[in-house]
């Protein structure tokens, strides 16, 4: 069981950091280079660059959780977008066709009936009397 880990190559595990601007702002990211690959992979699907998709889950994480959830971890978090793309894709519910674009999918009709530890809880909806 285990060689099917092990053998991978060692390049794709090494880290490689990289510096873009979020929003005038110079910073880097480091992360394993297979990460890096699978971010390179969902960027070329909507027509972006990596450099473009980071800004952009940036961005709309924190319009979503606030700036201290990016603050917190950016780089587990973009590891999570890759596991989350790589095993939805798995699931059959992101298509393996990579002409179609990520933007192009029903966020719900992916997202719908996904284990707990999948997706976070919607707010109870407000019962009208």
């Amino acid at each position: 069981m285990c060689e099917i880990f092990i053998r991978a190559n060692p390049a794709s595990y090494q880290t490689q950091a990289r510096s873009l601007r979020l929003h005038g702002v110079a910073t880097s990211i480091r992360l394993e280079s297979l990460f890096w690959e699978v971010l390179e992979e969902l960027a070329t699907r909507d027509g972006m660059t990596v450099n473009q998709l980071i800004t952009r889950l940036h961005d709309e994480l924190t319009a979503h959780r606030g700036s201290e959830a990016v603050a917190g971890n950016f780089s587990s978090f973009l590891r999570v977008c890759c596991l989350r793309y790589l095993k939805l894709q798995g699931a059959g519910r992101i298509p393996a066709d990579q002409s179609v674009p990520i933007r192009s999918l029903d966020a719900r009709s992916v997202l719908n009936d996904l284990p707990e530890s999948w997706v976070e809880a919607r707010p109870q909806q407000a019962f009208s009397h």
